[in-house]
């Protein structure tokens, strides 16, 4: 994840800290420290640190219903507005995702009540819901705002929690794919909501309603992509027509390259066929300014670019792409050739034809998937 910082791993899965979290705490500090000064500043840094730690705890709860059912997960990022644990993937079984869903706010109810019984019977429900007030105590504050975090987690608003068990109560009557742009469609319509509360005096609800809209209408779009790629392989949606440069080549000749077609990435290819890396149009630039049209290709080149067979299927070329982040994944016949490249847009646009034309031939091809 760019411009984050990892700080540790547990148990294979990267903690990472976003920069704006650490811009986020010297708000924080700023905003108490006007109120009250460096101790009230210092006090309040430390109860946003602790809300986070529980908010950490939360996402290690999916993360290990999820390692349950065989899913990893690379990375935990905690952001201004929370933490995001990227799974590899969603288990599609309705059941298994309700009790990957459920696992994170179950967490939180666990540590309100812990801290509840700590605090015995010092402390009565007008100061769980006072977490601003600074003569309530930092345990239940604590108390109050993992509280929060249950009751706000489980609205159903695509694709937080309560979205997901949304989408996995759902799936038990309904289609995967269906139930997922019911789900998103109603946390897009919950999302506007936010935004529109959040301008009447909360500008973080702003954030969220933005988050929460975008990424609904992303996990649609990329649970609609797996549904059409299902059955068909790589072969059926391949780019088979492009351009490739040879490892001898200059930055220059790929500019040339750049202006003369519509491509954005080249393969660099040896005399054998045998891919050697990419070349994207953002790396060409860099590489003009700081190098000039004679640098070689191959130090501008990303090197490690993910291969699969042209007779694998696509669904699992899909989450290579996807889980690698790379610009392009090559497709190699049985010699080890590169024959053909997937890339997010020419899947976006088979996405589209078939979206069209779900039972009629598409694309050069001239044939269905699996003919």
């Amino acid at each position: 994840m760019p411009w984050s910082l990892t700080i540790g791993y547990v148990y294979g899965t990267a903690v990472r800290i976003h920069v704006t979290f650490l811009l986020f705490l010297v708000w924080i500090w700023a905003a108490y420290y006007q109120r009250g000064g460096a101790s009230a500043a210092w006090e309040g840094v430390a109860f946003v640190a602790l809300l986070f730690l529980c908010v950490l705890l939360h996402e290690f709860g999916h993360i290990f219903a999820a390692r349950r059912y065989g899913v990893k997960t690379p990375e935990v990022v905690l952001w201004p507005f929370g933490g995001i644990a990227n799974l590899e993937r969603i288990p599609e079984k309705p059941s298994e995702e309700l009790v990957v869903a459920l696992a994170g706010p179950a967490v939180n109810v666990v540590i309100a009540l812990v801290l509840i019984l700590l605090l015995g019977g010092t402390t009565g429900v007008e100061h769980l819901q006072d977490i601003e007030n600074p003569q309530v105590g930092m345990l239940a504050k604590l108390a109050g705002a993992n509280i929060f975090l249950v009751v706000f987690n489980l609205i159903p608003a695509f694709p937080m929690d309560g979205g997901r068990v949304l989408r996995a109560l759902l799936a038990m009557r309904m289609g995967h794919a269906q139930a997922t742009q019911t789900a998103a469609s109603i946390g897009q319509t919950l999302a506007v909501g936010l935004g529109l509360l959040g301008i009447f005096g909360n500008p973080m609800l702003i954030i969220i309603a933005v988050f929460v809209f975008l990424a609904a209408s992303g996990e649609a779009g990329h649970v609609q992509m797996r549904q059409v790629a299902r059955g068909m392989l790589v072969q059926d949606a391949m780019i088979t027509h492009f351009e490739t440069l040879g490892p001898t080549a200059s930055v220059g000749d790929a500019a040339e390259a750049l202006i003369r077609t519509t491509q954005k990435e080249f393969p660099i290819v040896d005399g054998a066929g045998h891919l050697r890396g990419v070349l994207t149009r953002d790396a060409m630039i860099r590489a003009l300014q700081a190098g000039g049209p004679d640098a070689p290709v191959l130090e501008a080149m990303q090197g490690d670019i993910p291969t699969v067979s042209l007779r694998s299927p696509l669904e699992a070329a899909l989450a290579l792409l996807t889980r690698s982040r790379a610009p392009v994944v090559g497709a190699l016949d049985a010699e080890g050739r590169l024959v053909g490249l997937l890339s997010p847009e020419n899947i976006g646009e088979m996405m589209m034809l078939r979206t069209a034309r779900p039972e009629g031939r598409f694309g050069p091809w001239g044939r269905k998937p699996g003919a």
